[in-house]
């Protein structure tokens, strides 16, 4: 029987013949870290100052159960809100200095937005007022995605430490594919075709915002660079959780062990080629939806395996960038 490790392509590396015990490595393409930036629908935010102090509720919050809690309205000075510091409304101290936000309060340190710095001004025979706000960032006009937009959740990173899947073909035609077994020496090992007792691999999440979300790495048949939604699926692995601590990477569970169920689509995966899919779905602490924009997962990066054939024939043309690890960012 011959066991093949498939990776993916992107890495300048020669795969090592001898990583596992009968067993040869192509390369896997992107890596093990990757960065998504959310998508929305809906209207751009809106970047004039006509609409900084009009409607502008604090963000509700969404706790771990989904559970929805509205903003206490408390504010006693709508044209002058407490939190804003905002030019001209009444302050006590001479010569202090403090944080401003002229925005809108759901943007306000999200993103690419971050807070300025306003004075504490005598007005003469007046009291004293604020100056003016200095140095802040709003969101880029017509911006509807990413860091740009100064969402809550605008933009995270999802790494996976081994994503190497093993290819096991018998005297009699028949292939199978299970998940491959981490190891520290050696990256990774292949060692008979059931499936592994030990998880496939270890997961991390980092987030600018908190949340409940499903992070899924699905295995295809199919061409990378043209995706349909009628590729088979090898195999799908999900992982739901609780996110608690924004911009703090958060150990998951590990991706589980697996065999693949469908001979045909492995048969097409090891002779056509096929490519590894995250995506992402979920519910931000401040509500704000985590998905492709129609309510369905984001797919935020794809992965494409190389040939089993580049385990054997390193140097095949297509087979120049494959490799046994890397990362990549997007």
């Amino acid at each position: 029987m011959l066991s093949l490790g498939v990776l993916g392509c992107s890495i300048d590396t020669k795969p090592d013949p001898a990583a596992s015990r009968n067993a040869k490595d192509a390369g896997r393409d992107g890596g093990d870290a990757s960065t998504f930036v959310v998508m929305r629908s809906g209207p751009a935010p809106d970047a004039s100052m006509d609409s900084f102090f009009i409607n502008d509720p604090a963000p509700p919050m969404c706790g771990p159960n989904g559970e929805r809690k509205e903003p206490e309205l408390t504010e006693k000075l709508p044209d002058c809100p407490t939190d804003k510091n905002r030019e001209g409304c009444p302050c006590e101290n001479p010569g202090e200095r403090v944080a401003c936000w002229p925005g809108k309060r759901v943007n306000r340190n999200h993103g690419q937005c971050h807070d300025g710095t306003a004075e504490c001004r005598r007005n003469g025979e007046f009291a004293p007022s604020w100056g003016p706000c200095e140095d802040y960032v709003l969101p880029e006009e017509g911006a509807t995605q990413g860091p740009a937009a100064c969402r809550c959740f605008s933009n995270g990173q999802w790494m996976l430490k081994n994503l190497v899947p093993c290819i096991y073909e018998g005297d009699e035609g028949k292939v199978r594919v299970t998940s491959s077994i981490p190891d520290e020496e050696q990256g990774f090992r292949c060692e008979g075709d059931t499936q592994p007792a030990e998880d496939w691999t270890a997961s991390t999440l980092k987030a600018e915002c908190a949340g409940r979300f499903e992070l899924c790495y699905t295995i295809k048949a199919g061409d990378v660079e043209r995706p349909k939604t009628s590729d088979c699926v090898v195999k799908r692995l999900c992982i739901e959780t609780w996110y608690a601590e924004p911009g703090q990477a958060q150990s998951l569970p590990g991706l589980p062990a697996w065999r693949a169920a469908d001979d045909d689509c492995t048969r097409t995966f090891v002779e056509k080629g096929g490519y590894g899919e995250m995506a992402v779905h979920g519910l931000s602490s401040e509500c704000d939806d985590v998905d492709d924009g129609d309510g369905s997962p984001y797919v935020f990066k794809r992965t494409r395996y190389c040939s089993p054939r580049c385990a054997s024939q390193p140097g095949l043309p297509e087979c120049k960038a494959c490799g046994t690890g890397g990362s990549g960012q997007f």
